[in-house]
């Protein structure tokens, strides 16, 4: 079974972003567990926690369909002492956070080499990074989303995610989320069903289904291999609707959310309707 949803606003508090969620008719969200251009946030008061689960709960989402973003000011790979602690804390805050709110789940961008750190040093700093947040937390995966590849990111290959799984000791605890918008951009053709499916192929190979924890669902302003990180709408954009339509058929992409990031938030109850109604077999 399939479970689209889209990037909820959480303002307000976070026991906002599944009342939200039900407005557009997602059966999947993600949201940021703060704001993501702040480096610190109040702590959720217990308020803010038990109205969040029992809403989950009213509205019928489970942590597995639920899929929070961290802040974009985290660099897990830093090649600076002061930057490098400062994004750990705050990604240990974050996983905290999650932890808070019954999730299992945590979404975020692997990090950066700022061309003063060469690409396997930062990779295992990135894994080091992960490893100490989940040496304090409990039943929160961290789950590493491919990148556009965009300036020195990191993650716009799947040798790259393998790479930081690899040196993460708990293999229970990691796993991978695929941006549509990302793939195409870092150079992985997914437009043409034959594209597509040796895509996957090497997704499987090199990564593994059994790491899948989450997807976003987005058409891209750029070009195949731009290495540049432009989301658009459904249909709007340089994919076409075949890319998603294959994922919406195929059972690899059972149970796990699928999150819409496109830029107009408007359009997103229809963008839902608009996916599900591409599966053709039940």
């Amino acid at each position: 079974m399939k479970f689209v949803g889209a990037h909820i606003s959480a303002s307000g508090g976070v026991e906002n972003a599944p009342v939200n969620a039900h407005l557009i008719g997602a059966k999947a969200f993600a949201f940021f567990t703060k704001n993501q251009r702040q480096w610190f946030a109040a702590p959720y008061t217990q308020q803010n926690i038990d109205l969040f689960k029992s809403r989950c709960e009213e509205y019928g989402y489970s942590p597995d369909h639920i899929l929070p973003h961290d802040s974009y000011l985290i660099n897990l790979g830093h090649p600076e002492e002061e930057g490098l602690n400062k994004s750990r804390s705050a990604f240990f805050d974050e996983m905290k956070r999650c932890e808070q709110l019954g999730l299992n789940r945590l979404n975020f961008h692997p990090g950066s080499h700022l061309n003063q750190l060469s690409v396997d040093d930062c990779l295992d700093r990135i894994a080091e990074s992960i490893n100490l947040s989940l040496e304090r937390t409990n039943g929160v995966t961290a789950v590493i989303e491919n990148t556009a590849g965009q300036g020195t990111n990191l993650g716009h290959t799947f040798e790259q995610i393998a790479h930081i799984i690899d040196k993460v000791e708990d293999k229970s605890r990691v796993g991978a989320c695929l941006d549509t918008a990302h793939t195409l951009a870092s150079g992985y053709e997914i437009r043409t069903r034959d594209g597509f499916e040796n895509t996957f192929r090497q997704f499987e190979e090199i990564i593994g289904f059994s790491y899948l924890k989450g997807m976003h669902v987005n058409d891209s302003k750029k070009e195949l291999a731009s290495r540049v990180d432009r989301h658009d709408s459904l249909g709007k954009g340089l994919m076409n609707m075949e890319v998603f339509s294959l994922i919406m058929n195929d059972n690899r992409f059972d149970n796990i959310p699928l999150i819409l990031e496109t830029p107009d938030e408007t359009l997103w109850a229809e963008e839902i309707e608009q996916l599900y109604s591409l599966i053709t077999h039940h």
